[in-house]
């Protein structure tokens, strides 16, 4: 199966990581999940995604503890913690809750660490399929800095290969719809060369392709190193420009740049990831359960927003949706906006001054995109010719989070916009 034709619109869903942290349990994937069914579903949100450590039965918040035992199988692989998720019981693995969701009409995901894990290696344990164990195929010296649970794969030692098959055969077997590798996109065990684990992605995109279930294939974290991009396409749907991406405008402003950088290499089933959407109610975990509102205006959202959809970023919504209030339902329920992110094209940087930068790209119904973005502190009239959009003559156009019809412009089109805020144009011609 082409990897391309899995996601040929960049995937949209919910991620436990910004609220749960490692904790996350079955309670709180299904009822978001729920949530997503009765009120995203309708507007293309279908992936719903397990973050770190659902292997790990004493996880409480977003901090990792240091060399915990883990849940595992007899062949090396980590399997859900019971306590976390009773339905996994009697080896059941994620199976019920991805037939849960299934049922919804939606997708079920899940994060994984690159490597083995180091206590299967330091008990020998067996690779299914082969003679080896996980000590015959680890690399012991390759280590991701900031989680203790794994030791990397040697890519070439007999057995490597059959390890990821194993795997991924489970995953296919419990229903999984998309695995987000985590320390493999950039890792920082060889500061030298960040996209080290070249080899292993190969070895996952090769397990993936035999398992007989499609699935995306997401890569973190970021940086995403640029020179690499045609071997990021040819194994990865999804891969992210950027690290850990929170609510904080620095990130936000940095992340234009990013954009601009990777647009070139946005194609169907290749998709150049900004990272999660932190909006709403984020860190449940670690705030006694109540968690705290996203510190982004709503100005700062809507950039968000239509920064993420007109460079056509994934969307994976980061915060709790149960109890949403009205108006974040509606910043991810647009159909005007979320419509550009899944039928456009050639998204370009056509203007950027010190406190403005514009966007444009091509609908396929023949319109035109412009996105107007303040970067400033003071409010701004941004202003560009029709000659830097790439078009002549006259044209309708339409605010697409205003949901209104505002004239028509000849020549050159403006706008008036807050500070930290954004507006989303649709052209069409007359």
């Amino acid at each position: 199966m082409d990897k391309n034709s899995i996601a040929k619109t960049p995937p949209m869903g919910w991620n436990s990581w910004d609220c749960y942290g490692a904790s996350v349990n079955e309670e709180q994937l299904l009822g978001n999940a729920d949530f997503m069914a009765k009120h995203l579903k309708a507007f293309g949100w279908e992936y719903v995604v397990c973050d770190i450590q659902w292997y790990e039965p004493k996880a409480t918040s977003t901090m990792y503890n240091n060399f915990y035992p883990l849940c595992m199988d007899e062949y090396s692989r980590l399997i859900p913690a019971e306590n976390r998720f009773p339905s996994s019981k009697g080896g059941n693995g994620f199976k019920p809750i991805a037939d849960y969701i299934h049922n919804l009409g939606l997708k079920f995901g899940i994060h994984i660490m690159r490597g083995i894990p180091r206590q299967a290696v330091h008990a020998a344990a067996p690779v299914k399929g082969t003679s080896k164990t996980a000590r015959d195929i680890a690399h012991s010296f390759s280590l991701c800095p900031w989680n203790t649970d794994m030791y990397g794969v040697n890519p070439r030692a007999e057995g490597a290969q059959e390890y990821y098959n194993s795997l991924f055969e489970m995953y296919a077997e419990w229903g999984v719809d998309f695995v987000k590798v985590d320390d493999i996109c950039n890792t920082e065990y060889k500061p030298h060369d960040p996209y080290s684990a070249r080899e292993e992605i190969e070895l996952i995109r090769k397990a993936i392709d035999k398992c007989g279930r499609p699935m995306v294939l997401s890569l973190s974290p970021g940086p995403a190193v640029l020179s690499e991009a045609e071997h990021l396409s040819q194994n990865a749907n999804m891969w992210r420009m950027t690290g850990d991406f929170w609510d904080n405008w620095d990130q936000l402003y940095n992340a234009f740049e990013k954009c601009h950088l990777w647009s070139p290499y946005v194609k169907e089933g290749c998709w150049p990831d900004c990272d999660m959407l932190p909006i709403g109610r984020i860190e449940v975990n670690n705030n006694g359960g109540e968690g705290r509102n996203t510190n982004f205006t709503k100005d700062e959202q809507i950039t968000l927003m239509t920064l993420w959809c007109i460079f056509r970023s994934p969307l994976m919504i980061g915060c709790e949706m149960r109890g949403m209030d009205e108006w974040t339902l509606s910043l991810l329920t647009n159909s005007e906006v979320l419509d550009l992110l899944k039928n456009s094209s050639g998204a370009r940087q056509v203007m950027r001054t010190s406190d403005s930068v514009v966007w444009r790209s091509f609908g396929n119904d023949g319109s035109i995109y412009a996105a107007f973005f303040n970067t400033s502190f003071a409010q701004t009239t941004p202003s560009v010719s029709f000659m830097q959009l790439g078009i002549r003559g006259k044209y309708k156009v339409r605010d697409l989070w205003a949901h209104e019809d505002i004239g028509t412009a000849e020549g050159r089109l403006s706008a008036s916009l807050n500070p930290h805020g954004a507006v989303l144009y649709k052209l069409s011609p007359v």
